[in-house]
Order: C-alpha cells, then structure tokens, then sequence
C-alpha cells in the first residue's frame, strides 16, 4: 500500500511518535523541548535524535539503513506503578533497525539517562513494517520493467505517468517465496488519467513481485486485458455537480471552556483519570486509567491500545488471493495518523493535540492536530417520571472522546475511546474511505458473481472482512485479577418453574490460558468480566469490569487456509493470558512475511494460571463487508465497537448525584 503519507508533502516519510500538547505547528528547537515528569510520557525530539545519534556511533549502518520504528521503550510495570513526582525514573528508546541490502533486521535499546546502547541483537528470519523509500524504490523498478510497460501498452497506456504504482506487504507467500526470504512487496497499478481519485480505475490482472532486498522484480503477472473505468470517479465539489442544500448552522458551544483537565499527558474528566501516547505502530493508547469513587482512586486498566488488525480478501483469483493486509504490524498504523480538522473529523468545541515523529533516517518531525479531544452530547443518561406527582428526573448525558483517524491506502479508520459518566469505557472503530475495487467487463451484475457485487459500471467490490484485536492490561481494583465467562439459559418447565420464564445466569471462571480461548454465543449472552481475586464489595461480590460485544462476525477463511494460520488471532472473540511485558501484539511481532502461529498462539502455550493473577484480555471484533452501490466512491461510515462496563466495582449508580 503506497503513497499513504503523500497528502502531508511537507512530512515526505514515514514517522515516529512522540505528543506535544503545543498547538504550534512544525518543528521545535532542541532547547524547547518539554519537561519529561513521568515514565510514561512519549519520547521528546532530543531523545530521538540522541537514540538515533548513539545506535550509529556504536553500530556501522549501510547507506542503506532504515528505522522503521522509534518508540518508548516502555519502563517496567511495577516501577510505573510505585511511581510519584519527583521520583527519579529511567527513560530508553526502542529502535528497529531495517538492513535492506543485507536483509536483516535489529532491535536496539538505548538507555537515554546513560547515553548507551543496552541492548542490540539480530531478529532472524523477520521481515519488519514497509517504509516509504521502498515504494518509491518500487515504483521506479516497476514502470521501468519492460513486461510492466507492454501490459500497459496493450492496453491503450502510452503515458505512465498516469498511472500510480500501490505496493502491498506480499501476504500469502508461495513456497519458494518462503524459502528465499527475501523482502519483498506486491504492486498494483492504477489509471489516473484526468482525474485524481485513480481507485476507482483498476488495471485488473497486473501484478510485479519486487524484491526489495535486490531492487529486482522477480515475478510479473498479466492476466489478460480487462476494461477499466473511464468515469471520473472524483468527488470533490467541483466535480459532483448540483449538491444538496446545505444545512443551516448547528453550533456546538462551550462558552466556559471545556470540563476535561490536561496535565502532561494526563486527562481528568468526571471522575476519570488516564494517560495517553501516540504510538507509531498501535495509534493512540491509554495507559493507567482509574476512576474515582468517593475518596478512592480506583484502578481499571493498566494500558489499553489496538493491537493488531488483519483485511483479507475473499476472491481466489491469484491476484487477489495474497491479499490480507496487517494494517498495524506491516505498515504502522500510527504513522499514518491525519492531521485533523475542526469541525470535521471532529467537532468545533474540540481541541487537537500535536505529535512529534520521526522518518525513516530516525529525524524528528512535529505534526500538527493528529489527536483530537472533546466533549460530546449523548441523549440521556438517566431518568425516571413519577406518574402521582408528576416529578420528572432526568440527567443529559455527556461523553469525553479521545481519537485519531487513519489513512491507509484507500481505506480510512478512526480510533476512539469514548469515556461515560457511568463508568463505562468504549471502544468504536469507524471505517470510511474507498472501497479496494476490482476491474471487470461486466456492466450489470451476474449471477455468477460469488466473491462479491457490481457497484458500478466496470467497477467490482470483492467481498472482504475487517478484524481488529485490542489488548486489554486489566488491573481492576489491583493487580491480582480473574477472568469469570458469563452465560444465561432459559430454564425447562417443571415444578419450580411451572410456566417456563426462568431465567438463570451461571458464571465460571477460565482458569487456565487454553480454557480462555472463547467465541460469542448469542444464544447464551455470553459476556466475560475481570474481577478483583482480593477485594470485595459492599454486598460481598467480587468488584470487576465487564467486557460487552458490539457487532461481530467469524473469521471466514476456512481451517487449513494460509491466511487462517497467519492470522489466528482472528480465529476467536477472546483470548486471556497472564501479563508478560513482551508480550504486545496478538500477531506477533513481525507480521510482515510472518510464520504460522505467532503471537497469540505462543503467547498461550505455556497455559499459565489465570487466578489471581495480573492478566490480559484481547478481545477481537470482527466486520464482513459485502460491498453495495451506496459505497461508491466513498463508503459512508461504519461502526463498530464494544465496551468496557463496571459490574460490582461501584455500590450504585456512579452517575446518580450529577448536578441538573
């Protein structure tokens, strides 16, 4: 997937995390840079640049050399923990290093109180995330293939220039792929002609295989001329013709300011407290969220952040069937943050925060307005008429959101955490962009058409799933926590229930890593909650937090697949292990190119206790889109999301003594 940055010009490459609170745009001088008060706040310009720095005095790097990744090294759980202001803490970096030429890739960890390598060690047999250099080392080797610039050719292209080149991790690897090694990449080609949005012109059956590793395609595919569209599929103002009315003014006010506090990093909001960073692989995430409960601070979660996702593609056609993108893993989904707008992506009583990143060569760029915070009204939160005296109470609900949104190639995604006044903490994923069309012949759909529908003329949707996996650090009232499965049935008419109403809820715990593998079952409401293995409640159960499902879906490859291997966290709803420090991503570390089994399925092999112990739910959900004419040329926005609810954590409704 290439040119995912191309709309910030300005910021060129690929790039690394660190959040300014400053709303100044570009860059900071060194002496600028913000105080660093807590373990957990993002690296500052002047550490990436002393990380960086200190790796290529003590290591010799090719010219060739990239850092696909820069991130905090996150400091041990329990120092974080014990931590108070003013303590003195250490702050490293985690760096990957990518030798293309050599096709090797390092880890290095740099102590930056010290100013010293701590740690460097060779991955084997790893691919990491795509960098921006190598799509436009892609693009140059393909347009200058000889085969590459006849199957254009022949179909009527004599001007490559328009046409855009969009490169893919490789995916599904055929054997002799495995047994190279190399890197690689798998390129598409696109018609632009006179239009900007190329997506909806697909040169159907072209496909190169570039070995990045050599600067060489090593294998090339024409299936044979398929028309393309020659519709101006561009949908800006000018080009879409007589528009609806427009709306009048809905304003969102806040005239005395917004109710949420930020301190370093730090939001407090209605009782609730956590931390955030932007991570150049997961996006946003929150770290040590708790709310307060009278005089109490009471912890939920530890850290919270999206995981891994996974977009296969549901036609068995060569060229498509390699197609599954690990969106967070192979292309750093954090490094694709948008700058954002408000009134747009998020509403004018927002307020957009900055992040520094950095590209490929480990330099530091600030970019502006890739966080966005606000308040938002919900309806209501709670209301009761008493009908004698006509005494009407209700409550307005508001809710805090914390987001980010995405450009991936031709799909958009937005992150948000959504904070409730009653305690509960969601999840909603929103999906928007470009549907990835298929080039076809066909005017009208067939019958025949199994792997997907006909959205316009010449312009095919290819039936696909989106999974996303979040990992969950639960420290709910501590960190000695259980995991309980819940499930309801109804109960068979006999004498003691005569007319057949019952209803029963029997709950278990997962005792064991393997036993907490587990699926939703509407037919049981089956939900699952983390509780407190040490404390009690007022009314003698355990206090804890319950995860509910939104929408879901299975995994559609069926056992035996490629994908299914590759990708095994998508296989279930929920997986719960204990707390390994290491243990960050349900995929495993290195999707791109990745072995069978990695991530989840190792992270469990070991079936470790679960009671009583300091544990981590994932939780996957999952969205089946089967393409229809209203997404084209821009999907509108799906949804999709779960929540984090309390369950005994409080004595009543956390949200009864709000003010009218």
């Amino acid at each position: 997937m290439t040119k995912r940055l191309k709309r910030f010009l300005w910021l060129a490459i690929p790039i690394i995390v660190v959040i300014s609170i400053s709303l100044g745009l570009m860059r900071i001088s060194t002496a600028q840079q913000p105080s660093i008060s807590h373990p957990l706040t993002s690296l500052t310009e002047a550490e990436i640049s002393t990380a960086v720095s200190l790796i290529k005095r003590e290591k010799t790097l090719s010219e060739m050399a990239a850092f696909p990744l820069i991130a905090l090294q996150e400091p041990d759980k329990k120092e974080v923990l014990n931590f108070t202001p003013g303590k003195v803490f250490q702050r490293k970096a985690f760096l990957v290093i990518s030798e293309r030429s050599q096709n090797k890739t390092f880890e290095g960890i740099v102590d930056l109180t010290s100013k010293t390598l701590s740690s460097w060690k060779e991955i084997p047999s790893v691919q990491s995330a795509i960098v921006n250099s190598e799509y436009e080392l892609a693009i140059q080797i393909v347009k200058a293939d000889p085969r590459w610039q006849k199957a254009m050719q022949r179909r009527g292209i004599t001007d490559f220039d328009q046409v855009k080149i969009s490169s893919w991790a490789p995916g599904i690897l055929s054997q002799q792929e495995e047994a190279t090694g190399n890197r690689l990449c798998r390129s598409l080609s696109y018609y632009k002609g006179k239009g900007w949005n190329y997506y909806g012109s697909p040169i159907e059956g072209v496909v190169a295989t570039v070995n990045l590793n050599t600067g060489k395609i090593v294998s090339f595919v024409d299936r044979g001329n398929v028309p393309f569209s020659k519709e101006n599929w561009n949908y800006d103002i000018k080009s879409l013709g007589k528009l609806l009315s427009p709306l009048k003014a809905l304003k969102i006010l806040q005239p005395n300011g917004a109710s949420f506090q930020i301190n370093d990093h730090e939001i407090s909001w209605q009782g609730w407290k956590f931390r955030y960073l932007m991570h150049p692989r997961n996006g946003l995430m929150l770290y040590q969220v708790t709310h307060e409960d009278g005089e109490n601070i009471r912890p939920v979660l530890y850290r919270a952040s999206l995981s891994e996702m996974v977009v296969p593609y549901g036609d068995p056609e060569p060229t498509w069937s390699f197609r599954n993108a690990f969106d967070v893993g192979e292309y750093n989904l954090g490094l694709l943050a948008n700058t954002m707008e408000l009134g747009k992506e998020i509403p004018e009583n927002g307020l957009l925060l900055n992040a520094v990143f950095a590209n490929e060569q480990g330099e530091p760029y600030k970019m502006p307005g890739v966080i966005g915070i606000y308040e938002r009204d919900n309806g209501m939160l709670w209301k009761h008429y008493e009908y004698n005296s006509q005494r009407n109470d209700v409550r307005r609900s508001r809710e805090l959101v914390m987001t980010m949104t995405a450009a991936i190639d031709n799909y958009d995604y937005s992150i948000n955490w959504i904070f409730h006044q009653d305690g509960t903490l969601e999840v909603q994923n929103e999906l928007t962009g470009i549907v990835l069309a298929q080039g076809t012949a066909a005017e009208k759909q067939s019958e025949d058409d199994f792997y997907g529908q006909l959205i316009a003329k010449n312009i095919f949707g290819v039936n696909h799933q989106h999974f996303f996996n979040y990992r969950l650090d639960f420290d709910v009232d501590g960190q000695a926590n259980s995991v309980m499965e819940m499930n309801v049935k109804a109960l068979p008419i006999n004498d003691k229930n005569p007319l057949g109403n019952a209803i029963a809820v029997a709950e278990a715990p997962l005792a064991k890593e393997t036993a907490a593998v587990r699926d939703l079952d509407m037919k049981s409401s089956r939900e699952w909650m983390i509780v407190s293995a040490d404390k009690k409640n007022t009314l003698g159960a355990a206090p804890g937090y319950m995860l509910m499902p939104g929408e879901n879906s299975i995994f559609f490859p069926v056992e035996g697949s490629k994908i299914r291997q590759r990708a095994e966290f998508a296989t279930h709803h929920v997986w719960v292990t204990k707390y390994k420090p290491t243990e960050l991503y349900a995929g495993g570390d290195y999707p791109n190119q990745t072995q069978a089994g990695q991530g989840l399925p190792k992270y469990i092999a070991d079936d470790e206790s679960l009671m009583g112990e300091d544990i981590v739910l994932w939780y996957t959900m999952g969205l089946t889109h089967i393409p229809r004419s209203e997404d084209w040329p821009v999907m509108p926005t799906h949804s999709i999301g779960f929540k984090l609810i309390p369950r005994g954590f409080f004595n009543k409704n956390p949200a009864i003594n709000l003010a009218e």
